[in-house]
């Protein structure tokens, strides 16, 4: 557990690793050994306390410490973790880089965020120095087994005020976490001390089906750890009780269950795209082998929720919350009586304030309408975000009259239950990546033969939502075409951002002001994504070494 007066990630992690030095902390698959090119096998609490050390040393010996920001680019490695050890134990904070971003984002992200250091793996470090270079940054770009360096001219951030300003403790910053919004540009969520804190407990003491124990817990997840799922909860979880972390690379279907058993994991984590995948593989009299008591996550199918609990023996804990809302706000299905396969959120726990509200911003009891959440009590914020940096405006709206808006629709039945209706953001939400229609759309605008651009989500059976575009084109429109934008922009996104379908129009749903009518264009997209004349561009979106 994390005691009351723990200040910080790696004061909560050093009293675990004095509790229970031999234990393991991390464990790395050899299908994931053999991926990364490192070595197999587990690290144990001392051994990873030892290598904090060393590097915490070697980081303030060269004048590292707080205020200090560094971009990991370091993919689902261990070495993910001793690096936010040892920066947040000098007071310094990460800024984790999901690897499938390209050229244009890293720049944008090294700009905004200011580091004065970049670590990467090898093949990166090029790609990261050239976006740096374009960020006008002068910041050293090294890999894990390279000396510290001199920091770069950036130096320590001012810290913000309300935020982490004069702080230190459990208000400083610990991760400027970059999570996709609604006007183009990611925002950057100043994560404190706090908020990794908050997860850790909340997670210990959540109970019911999803109660976890100090004799051993074992999780593992495919998740990314530049998400706060993995970062803040799984690793903070296993830290609250001293567990061991078992993260893959990503998530392999035709190797799941084999390292799920011999991971030894006790429970996992899950997004929705994964049960679905394994209930298409052919039914086994191992489906049962194995130790989990439970999985924890979001977005399962509804209609294979109770077939899948039966056939692998465990349940699937459903559960809501956002990158903004940490453990300040969790509303979670793991207590009795449960609604299997019915999309239910579970009811909001006693230290919770919810209101759903209607497009006029007054109170609908039951909805459906908008989710506002805030903490009861003094600290209504408490394990929240602390703001989004240089972004004041969006901060005081997403807290306008003392409220969280959350942006989700969602409706409430009179016994509390809750349940997850649409996204009043127009964000699409693709195998658990939130994309912003709007990135997209300025991308696309960018290519030569593209003359007005809207993007929409539309439903797969396996991803959750896919990028439809809506495209106005100069030229022969046609899957030539189609193909060659995709694969244009596949240059210029993240993967998973690119369009999965592309249907050229001869114009756009436009209000009197030329702004995208969304509401039409996603009615439109879902008409068009049935035309044979519509592209499909799915096969194109493949996650590559960049």
């Amino acid at each position: 557990m994390i005691e009351p007066g723990t200040q910080t990630i790696w004061q909560a992690f050093s009293a675990t690793a004095s509790l229970y030095p031999d234990r393991a902390v991390f464990n790395v698959m050899d299908e994931t050994a053999g991926i990364y090119g490192i070595e197999a096998g587990e690290t144990s609490y001392r051994e990873v306390s030892d290598q904090v050390t060393q590097l915490a040393a070697a980081l303030q010996e060269k004048g590292y410490g707080a205020g200090f920001r560094v971009m990991l680019l370091l993919e689902n490695r261990p070495e993910f973790f001793v690096w936010l050890l040892a920066l947040n134990r000098i007071g310094a904070s990460v800024v984790p880089v999901n690897p499938d971003l390209r050229h244009s984002e890293l720049t944008y992200m090294a700009g905004h965020s200011e580091p004065s250091l970049i670590v990467a793996i090898g093949p990166r470090c090029d790609g990261l120095t050239a976006a740096a270079k374009e960020a006008r940054l002068d910041v050293p770009v090294i890999t894990p087994a390279d000396p510290v360096p001199q920091p770069g001219s950036a130096g320590p951030v001012a810290l913000q005020p309300g935020a982490t300003g004069g702080a230190d403790g459990e208000a400083l910053e610990a991760a400027l976490l970059y999570t996709s919004g609604t006007t183009g540009n990611p925002k950057g969520c100043i994560l404190t001390n706090s908020y990794f804190l908050e997860a850790g407990r909340w997670y210990a003491q959540a109970g019911g089906l999803c109660a976890l124990t100090e004799d051993g817990e074992r999780m593992i997840t495919p998740l990314p750890i530049f998400h706060m799922n993995a970062m803040a909860y799984s690793f903070m979880a296993m830290v609250a009780v001293g567990g061991c972390l078992t993260v893959l690379d990503r998530f392999h279907p035709s190797s799941w269950w084999k390292s799920v058993r011999e991971s030894g994991a006790t429970c996992l984590h899950y997004l929705g795209v994964m049960p679905s995948m394994l209930m298409g593989a052919p039914e086994s009299a191992a489906d049962r082998d194995h130790s989990v008591r439970f999985g924890f996550g979001a977005g399962v199918d509804p209609k294979l929720h109770a077939g899948f609990e039966e056939r692998f023996g465990f349940p699937l804990v459903e559960a809501w919350a956002m990158t903004e809302t940490g453990a300040g706000a969790v509303i979670c299905a793991n207590q009795l009586p449960r609604r299997v396969g019915e999309s239910c959120l579970g009811k909001p726990g006693d230290e919770l304030d919810v209101m759903i509200v209607d497009t006029d911003g007054a109170e609908s009891r039951n909805g459906p309408g908008e989710l506002l959440v805030r903490r009861k009590g003094d600290e209504p914020q408490r394990g929240f975000f602390s703001g989004y940096f240089k972004n004041p405006e969006a901060t005081a709206e997403a807290w306008a009259d003392g409220w969280f808006h959350t942006g989700d629709i969602v409706r409430r039945e009179d016994d509390g239950s809750m349940f997850f209706v649409d996204r009043k953001k127009n964000v699409i939400r693709r195998s658990g990546e939130n994309i912003a229609a709007v990135e997209v759309e300025s991308a696309l605008m960018r290519h030569p033969a593209i003359k007005a651009a809207a993007v929409a989500a539309v439903a797969d059976p396996v991803r959750g939502d896919e990028v439809f575009a809506c495209l106005k084109v100069d030229g022969d429109a046609g899957p030539a075409l189609a193909s060659e934008i995709v694969g244009w922009c596949l240059e210029q996104l993240a993967y998973y951002k690119a369009p999965g379908y592309v249907a050229f129009v001869d114009a756009l749903p436009l209000t009197s002001t030329q702004k995208i009518q969304r509401r039409e264009l996603k009615e439109l997209a879902e008409r068009l994504v049935q035309d044979p004349a519509t592209v499909d561009t799915r096969a194109m979106k493949k996650r590559t070494a960049a």
